[in-house]
């Protein structure tokens, strides 16, 4: 039974707002733990939004702060609410209102913002228009950790970035032979990765075991015991099916047929690749050489281009390279559900119409779109640039058999990051949420509360949702357009932005996953020895983000909390 019954209305409205928050996180962040991976092409559309829908759900769930403070990292005090709870569900109201209007609209025009600095410049502002500046805590407690993640968490996570790569250019790639030394790496780095998931759900707890008791000893224990079973699963199955696949050039294998293990190691000589079947995918297709650049150039200038030609949108925007034909799992990816004829409301579309909402949004062929030949929008003139073929014949390409072993690597790392940014982001919109919740149902204000495992769903199947049907805006706009990807590169940036963000989690700071992903994807990219390989165009624009979010999302919020706490009272006429 609810204790301010009168103002249920708050508490359903913030259940809505609170809804678009996740919807938009889901949508925004999405690229930060699946754009690398898709831009390399260790994946696909539909399976990076799959995998990404499951962890980012059960980050959420599984290691959410079921014990989270109402007021995002205590920026405002809530005893100035003591006296008048029902102000504190208005402010977080307006809160959720600010972060979620921001959000959608650079969600829109494909901006990536810091998803938690959104509802933090929310709660500034409701707390300007409430208790007034000297209410908001400036102190390193609490604004001045968000100033300071503008440039610490990239910094950090490119460093990570940067090392993991050039760890893994001079201990595998510069070998004389790189493919074995890298399958002798595999182990160690599924040991890496299943070490820092394990940390992030032993040092938050989960939300159905009981570890805030846990000592030293236990913690350290499950987090080697099951890097060290892991890294022995991998050598037994992995490393196995990578040998005959990749040396042995068995091309009739499957994927299913590493549970085989060992027993992979007997199986006869396979005969001769036929015509048309790739051992392993192509992860430099559709990006040219210098050499392929210059050819390109020489013939562009002994032929005198059309009038098509002249207007090609290379020469109005974008640097872009046509694709050669996708491969049939690829081309069934950005296969888009057929057009609805009639109105979409009609009972004989009403199927078709629920399969296009449900299924357009991972049926988007990202990696096409970030090197198309269409005309690009004036959007993606401002936040791209020229140029873009350039930046990427800059970087090396290394065999790409090599690379597939860390395509592999790659999908764990990719939904490590998934399920660290659900367990990490929850809050920003379940805990304003929360709050109104405590408050709706208690008539108490708190600075700690417990979240009720239903509004972790709740979010989770939110952000879940945003992922799935809208997240593949953002990652057109990250991924190989702030520098070139592939497996071996993608994955140290997410393990590098992966590391970074389960670092600042445990130490309670609020750092932005967009920030680590931009930050390792630049570190990764600054290693090929120029900086031009990198798109800084794109780097700027999102630190340009970064720093509008803020007052953004403080002026909206603070506006409408202003007004509604300051309106007149009006009364019906008679």
């Amino acid at each position: 039974m609810a204790a301010l019954p009168q103002y249920s209305y708050i508490f359903g409205i913030a259940i809505v707002f609170a809804f678009l928050d996740a919807w938009n996180i889901g949508a925004n962040d999405v690229a930060n733990s699946f754009a690398t991976s898709v831009s390399s092409r260790s994946l696909t559309m539909l399976q990076a939004m799959t995998i990404g829908a499951i962890m980012e759900f059960s980050g959420a769930v599984l290691a959410g702060s079921r014990v989270a403070g109402t007021i995002k990292s205590g920026i405002i005090a809530v005893d100035s609410f003591e006296g008048k709870p029902s102000v504190l569900m208005l402010g977080m109201l307006c809160a959720l209102i600010g972060s979620s209007v921001f959000l959608t609209c650079a969600t829109k025009i494909g901006l990536p913002v810091s998803t938690t600095h959104c509802i933090i410049g929310g709660i500034i502002g409701v707390g300007f228009a409430t208790v007034g500046p000297n209410g908001v805590d400036w102190s390193w407690e609490g604004v001045s950790q968000v100033f300071a993640a503008w440039f610490i968490a990239p910094m950090i996570s490119a460093s990570f970035g940067a090392i993991l790569f050039l760890l893994t250019k001079f201990t595998v790639l510069k070998a004389k032979n790189p493919l074995m030394r890298g399958m002798m790496s595999i182990p160690i780095y599924f040991a890496i990765t299943s070490g820092i998931l394990t940390m992030l759900i032993v040092w938050k707890g989960a939300a159905s075991l009981n570890l805030d008791d846990w000592g030293t000893a236990p913690t350290a224990g499950t987090i080697f015991g099951v890097a060290g079973g892991v890294a022995l699963l991998a050598g037994l199955f992995i490393v196995p099916y990578t040998y005959v696949r990749l040396i042995k050039e068995d091309w009739r294998l499957k994927p299913w047929d590493a549970v085989k293990g060992p027993f992979l190691l007997r199986r006869d000589q396979a005969p001769p690749i036929p015509e048309g079947v790739e051992l392993v995918p192509d992860y430099y297709r559709g990006h040219r050489t210098k050499e392929e650049l210059e050819q390109h150039g020489a013939a562009a200038v002994a032929t005198p281009p059309s009038d098509e030609e002249t207007t090609h949108p290379a020469e109005k925007g974008l640097a872009v390279v046509p694709l050669a034909p996708t491969s049939s799992i690829e081309s069934m990816s950005a296969e888009t559900p057929a057009p609805i004829q009639g109105k979409w409301w009609e009972p004989r579309n009403l199927w078709k119409s629920t399969v296009w909402f449900f299924f357009r949004g991972v049926m988007k062929d990202v990696v096409s779109a970030q090197t198309s030949n269409k005309r690009p929008t004036f959007i993606e003139r401002i936040l791209v640039g020229k140029n873009l073929e350039k930046k990427h014949a800059i970087v090396t390409r290394y065999d790409n058999r090599v690379e597939h072993l860390y395509s592999i690597l790659q999908v764990m790392t990719a939904a490590t990051a998934s399920f660290v940014h659900g367990a990490n982001d929850i809050s920003n919109a379940m805990g304003p949420l929360s709050a109104v919740y405590q408050v709706w149902t208690t008539n108490n204000v708190s600075s700690k509360s417990e979240v009720p495992l239903w509004i972790l769903a709740f979010g989770g199947g939110s952000i879940a949702l945003g992922l799935w049907t809208y997240g593949y805006k953002l990652m057109q706009n990250l991924g190989n357009r702030i520098t070139l990807h592939s497996p071996i590169r993608g994955f140290c940036m997410e393990l590098g932005a992966a590391i970074t963000v389960v670092l600042a989690t445990r130490l309670a700071l609020p750092v932005s996953t967009t920030q680590c992903i931009i930050g390792a994807t630049v570190g990764v990219g600054l290693c090929s020895g120029e900086i031009k390989a990198v798109n800084w165009r794109v780097v700027c624009w999102s630190y340009f983000a970064w720093f509008v979010t803020l007052p953004s999302t403080a002026i909206i919020a603070g506006s409408i909390m202003a007004f509604t706490i300051n309106a007149p009272q009006w009364t019906r006429p008679e």
